[in-house]
This record gives structure tokens, C-alpha cells and sequence, in this order.
């Protein structure tokens, strides 16, 4: 007999939890439908690709052109990344010829989104002539398996099903290395690299030795009173102790991997440099990093406003104000002043004291980034191109040039879409299936608040405070000038290529 558990004190009856748990495993069956409707349609938008070009002469460049424009008009459909969504074509052309069973499964919701990711994953290691054998396999085995344990389970039998050995196939994998940078949230960023497994773990391995070593120095072997009061006695009157490690550095091994990674990734020569000679650094040694970074003055000069007009690293996002300012204060590399319209942010001109080409120094500022509609490769990554081509009449002047990654630039010269570019750095961007898109640029958050009477007065009120400004006038920013009846706001903001 099997009896119903009371209800624990304080918490709804269990009824109600089997409502909720039933309306979950609902909209969970679902989605797998959908989801792998989404993949044939992908799938069929990659063969369309390959068939525009099964006439013409086979070209990797012109098919790869191809691929583009498709993907750039979903992409561009469904406002997502072109990069992503020719990534997704590659991944649904794959699954849906070498799985057919998984998709067919995770269509009728026989499987999950993750369960097809496992599969995926595992069966791309699987030799070409083993896939059918191996999508039948992963289709009995994976009912009632969590997406952990299909893995474990799937990668055994992709073991037995591979004619090469491990060594043999690891070997091919080492072609494979590479860096990943991942942007992350909240200040930080992934930064990914795929190694040799003896390499990766030889480096984390150093890492935590070099952590624990500085971990042990900082906290130092403990005295007692007797043991520090014999060293103070021994030394002559007046001289202080010798320096030691930092007391408030309370940082965790984790951080002070990252900081010694850091450390020496930025400041370190490579060994293996070919132009290396003697003890003086070689080509790669001279190689220092360079980012490009928008840091507003009122930001600077208020850091407790940054909120407001937080200071960013093109192409990743904002940066906290403390490192903005140890950048302007270190660097000598000079830095941009763009005076920006007070209150719509409009770029309005750029100087500098020191020889720059000035238009550069325009387009730099007003761009930031990649001007194809959601890229967002930062500038100093990007080439500068004629938005009508210099070669058909196309002027060299800022209403006529804009940034574009090297991606973006060869899909303009090289698939049907078109751009116009309108006053204000404004682009417009025609798909070949007739489809307008607007590109604008990132305005600067403008330099003069207006406050509402109602809102700003509660807020008075409730720090005590008394009268409050009236709604019909700016709010005076820090470093600005009243006269009393004009408002002169500072409207500077900086652009730093570092």
C-alpha cells in the first residue's frame, strides 16, 4: 500500500505541486518539436545556398559568399548574429544528414535539446561510415537517461566504433588548438584555450604553484608575542621591520591565478620567436596589446554617477570607472577628445594635440564598432571602407566612409547586398531579398539631464533634503557653468586607443 506523505509545515499541499510539475513536463513536450522544425529549416536555408552555386564554377570563396548571404538574411530577420546563424546552418546541415534518427526523435520529443547536444558531441568523433550504426544506437540508448550519464554511455560506444587508436586520433586533435575570447557580464570575459592536455595541465599546474607560493608568502609563519618582541629588541632604535607582503591582499587562489596569467601573458616575451636575437626581445616581445576604450569626462570626474554614462571597452562592454581612470592616468598613448552634441550625443568633431589623421580619429569615435547591423567587432579591429565604392566616384569624407570587420567588408563587395549611407553616419543596408535594415550610430549619453518635479521631490523628501530643481530646467552636470538662464555643460568625452 502505498500512502500520500503529509504536507511539511508551512508549504502548499502537494496537489498544488502536481499541478505545477504537470505543467512543466507539458510545455517541455513542446518544445523539442519546434525546436527541431527550426533545425530542417536551417538545414534547408544551407542547401539553398548550395544549390545557387551547383551552375557555376566551384569557387570556395563565391560558395562561401553564398552561405553568407543567406545567413546574414535570416540573421538580419530575426535580429540575431550572421556569424551565429551561419554557425547554426553549418551545426543543422550536419545533424540532419548524419543524425536523421535523433532528429526524427527530437521531433516527435523522444529527446531534448540537450540530449541531441550530447549526441552531437559525441557522435562528431565518430568515423563517417559509423554514423548511421551510431544514430541508431544513441536513439534506443537515450530514453530515461539524463544528458550526464548519455554522455558517459554514448562515449563508450563511440570507442568501439572507431577504427583508429586513441593516440592516432589525439595526434589529429592537436591540430585543433586555438584561443577563444567568450564576453562575459558584470566585468569579466572568458578567455578559452583548447591545448594539448599535458600542456593545459602542466600550466595550471604552474599557476597553482605560483598562487600558493604568494598565498603562503603573504600569510608568513605565525610568532608569538615573546618570538616578535626578541626581533623588535634586536634591532637598533628607531629602524623599522623590513617590508613585507601586502596584510590587506585577501585575494583566493583563483584570483591570483588570473592576475599571474594575466601578468605574464601581457608583459612576457614568447621563447619560441624566431626573430629573437641575444637577450633583447624579438618581434612578438615588441607586440603590446591594444584595446580601444570610451571613457565620458563627467564619469571621471564623478565616479559615483557612472551608471549614468559608464565608460566601455568597445566591442565587450562597460568597464568599471576605477580601471578607466588608471588607464587615462598610466598611458601614454594619446588620447581622442570627441565634443559630442549636450543633448542628443551626436559626434560633432574630434581634436588632439598630436599629429593624427583627423578623419580617422571622427570615424573612430562615431562608429566604436562594426557597422554591419549587430556586429559588434570594435573599430580599431575594423577596416575603413567606402560606403560608395571610391573607385565609382565614392568621396573620401566621413558621410561617405564607415568601419567594417574584415567579415563584413568582403560580404559588401561580394554578395547582393547594398548600403546607403545617410547624414549622421546613418546606414542602410538592403538585403537581395529587398529587406531594409538601419544601422546608427551609438549616440554618447548626453550631458544634460532633465528631471521630473513629482519624481525628483519624493526623492528630496525622502532624504530630507530641500528644494528641488524645476522640471523645465537641466540639471546642472559637475564641471559645467549656469549663468542663470543658459546652461554651458562640458560635453567632452574621451576615445582611447591603447
Amino acid at each position: 500500500m502505498i500512502s500520500t506523505p503529509p504536507a511539511l509545515p508551512g508549504l502548499p499541499a502537494l496537489d498544488a505541486l502536481a499541478t505545477v510539475v504537470d505543467e512543466v513536463v507539458t510545455a517541455e513536450a513542446a518544445v523539442p518539436a519546434a525546436e527541431a522544425r527550426r533545425v530542417r529549416a536551417l538545414a534547408a536555408a544551407g542547401r539553398y545556398a548550395q544549390e545557387a552555386m551547383a551552375g557555376q564554377r566551384s569557387r570556395v570563396r563565391a560558395s562561401e559568399m553564398a552561405l553568407r548571404e543567406v545567413a546574414s538574411e535570416i540573421a538580419a530577420a530575426t535580429a540575431l548574429s550572421d556569424r551565429s546563424v551561419q554557425r547554426q546552418i553549418d551545426e543543422a546541415m550536419t545533424l540532419s544528414s548524419s543524425l536523421p534518427g535523433v532528429v526524427a526523435a527530437w521531433e516527435a520529443g523522444a529527446l531534448s535539446r540537450s540530449h541531441v547536444r550530447v549526441i552531437a558531441d559525441v557522435g562528431a568523433r565518430v568515423p563517417p561510415g559509423r554514423k548511421g550504426e551510431f544514430d541508431r544506437l544513441a536513439v534506443e540508448v537515450s530514453p530515461g537517461l539524463s544528458p550526464g550519464r548519455l554522455r558517459t554511455t554514448l562515449a563508450a560506444m563511440a570507442e568501439r566504433l572507431h577504427p583508429t587508436t586513441v593516440t592516432q586520433r589525439h595526434r589529429a586533435a592537436h591540430g585543433r588548438r586555438g584561443v577563444r575570447l567568450v564576453p562575459g557580464t558584470d566585468g569579466t570575459s572568458d578567455l578559452i584555450a583548447t591545448l594539448h592536455p599535458v600542456h593545459a595541465a602542466a600550466i595550471y599546474d604552474r599557476l597553482t604553484q605560483q598562487a600558493h607560493a604568494l598565498i603562503d608568502l603573504r600569510s608568513g609563519p605565525a610568532l608569538d608575542a615573546a618570538d616578535e618582541a626578541t626581533r623588535v629588541s634586536e634591532r637598533p632604535t628607531g629602524e623599522a621591520l623590513p617590508d613585507g607582503p601586502d596584510p590587506a591582499d585577501e585575494r583566493t587562489t583563483d584570483q591570483v591565478r588570473a592576475d599571474i596569467l594575466t601578468d605574464m601573458l601581457l608583459t612576457a616575451a614568447p621563447a619560441a620567436d624566431p626573430t629573437r636575437e641575444g637577450d633583447g626581445p624579438g618581434t612578438l616581445g615588441a607586440i603590446r596589446a591594444r584595446v580601444q576604450v570610451v571613457v565620458p569626462v563627467l564619469t571621471m570626474l564623478t565616479p559615483e554617477s557612472e551608471n549614468l554614462a559608464p565608460a566601455e571597452l568597445v566591442g565587450h562592454g562597460p568597464v568599471d570607472v576605477a580601471t578607466a581612470r588608471a588607464l587615462a592616468e598610466a598611458t601614454t598613448v594619446p588620447w581622442d577628445r570627441v565634443l559630442t552634441h549636450p543633448v542628443t550625443g551626436e559626434v560633432l568633431a574630434t581634436d588632439t594635440y598630436h599629429r593624427t589623421a583627423a578623419i580617422d580619429r571622427h570615424l573612430r569615435a562615431r562608429d566604436r564598432r562594426c557597422r554591419w547591423p549587430g556586429c559588434t567587432a570594435a573599430a580599431v579591429r575594423c577596416e575603413v571602407d567606402h560606403t560608395r565604392d571610391h573607385a565609382l566616384g565614392g568621396a573620401t569624407h566621413v558621410g561617405n566612409l564607415a568601419h567594417l570587420c574584415q567579415r563584413h567588408h568582403s560580404q559588401k563587395q561580394f554578395t547582393r547586398w547594398t548600403v546607403h549611407q545617410h547624414p549622421g553616419g546613418v546606414l542602410e543596408w538592403t538585403s537581395p531579398t529587398g529587406r531594409t535594415y538601419l544601422d546608427v550610430p551609438e549616440a554618447y549619453p548626453a550631458a544634460v539631464a532633465f528631471v521630473s518635479t513629482e519624481l525628483e521631490g519624493t526623492a528630496a523628501d525622502a532624504r530630507g533634503e530641500g528644494d528641488v530643481p524645476r522640471a523645465d530646467r537641466p540639471v546642472q552636470p559637475p564641471g559645467g557653468e549656469d549663468d542663470g538662464d543658459t546652461l554651458v555643460p562640458p560635453g567632452r568625452r574621451r576615445t582611447h586607443d591603447r
